[in-house]
């Protein structure tokens, strides 16, 4: 019994050493790069920071209350919304119905999903930019195109109607495709006999797709419908690169033209690192913290309450 126990005991000390050796670096890492930033962004957040100044002042809530008092922050955080409202059902019914369609394609299913997803892994930098001068209204790509079928050009990243939708339009094409391999995927996990049960019962397309592959996507679409508003709220990138549209030689300011394509991310950037504002900064990434995890709980309980899951 003793030589037993002793065996175990060395047993499980190594697969403790080994659990520590593997634990304590990503422990370690999640603490440094995720929980110290937002914490330090809280405690930040109360203060009057500018930048490389040592002394930081207790403010208390008045950055908070600036930002719902300023115009542009409460600009931006409608844009952000509209943004998102946009972006995330036709990402995801776009990815759902690629998905639905690659999956019967056979043998060419393979250079469908690698054709679609190519802009997933694509710089969205490189991109951006090239989508910013085929919106370019001498010579872009998308006016040739009009003009070729004699209807009218558009000013499209100019127009402050339009700016925000080619935007969006930019960012359904580049993320379509991680939502298209997500639900391939979680098609792959449906037995086929749901499918040969209800054509037996007389089940038509849509019925099996609404009664049968929907409801069996249901942790999927979870995934999907939170990863895509998540990065909604938090689009950068493209909006910084894409609105700061070329004009007589010059470039307009990230966010133009009138702040119509301004999000929360870009405004807080532009406070914190161009004028300085680091505190304020920090309250506006905290009010997007807020925002993101009050939708996330928000999109979790109601799937679970409609699929009662």
């Amino acid at each position: 019994m003793e030589a037993g126990t002793k065996h175990k005991s060395i047993q499980w000390g190594g697969r403790g050493a080994f659990l520590l050796a593997t634990l304590l670096p990503l422990g370690a890492a999640f603490l440094l790069f995720w929980i110290y930033p937002i914490a330090a962004a809280a405690v930040f957040s109360f203060t009057n920071w500018h930048g490389f100044v040592s002394q930081t002042p207790f403010i208390g809530l008045a950055n908070y209350t600036r930002a719902f008092q300023d115009p542009i922050f409460l600009q931006a955080l409608r844009n952000t919304i509209v943004f998102v409202l946009i972006t995330a059902p036709v990402g995801i019914a776009l990815g759902l119905l690629l998905a639905l369609a690659i999956n019967r394609a056979g043998p060419l299913t393979q250079l469908f999903r690698t054709i679609y997803f190519v802009p997933v892994i694509t710089s969205v930098i490189a991109t951006a930019f090239v989508w910013r001068y085929m919106y370019q209204p001498q010579f872009g790509v998308f006016n040739q195109v009009l003009s070729l079928f004699g209807l009218p050009t558009q000013r499209w990243l100019l127009d402050p109607g339009q700016a925000l939708l080619c935007v969006a339009a930019f960012a359904i094409w580049q993320g379509v495709g991680f939502n298209m391999v997500i639900f391939l995927a979680g098609l792959t996990t449906i037995d086929s006999v749901y499918y040969d049960a209800a054509r037996v019962d007389g089940a038509n397309g849509w019925q099996v797709f609404w009664k049968v592959t929907l409801p069996l996507l249901r942790q999927t679409m979870m995934f999907v419908m939170v990863t895509t508003i998540i990065n909604g709220l938090q689009v950068f990138a493209p909006v910084y690169i894409m609105s700061s549209a070329i004009i007589s030689g010059g470039e307009s300011a990230p966010g133009g033209p009138m702040n119509r394509t301004l999000v929360i991310v870009v405004y807080q950037w532009l406070m914190a690192f161009k004028e300085l504002e680091l505190g304020y900064g920090a309250a506006m990434g905290m009010i997007l913290l807020v925002i993101i995890l009050v939708a996330t709980l928000l999109q979790l309980r109601w799937l679970r309450a409609r699929w009662d899951y």
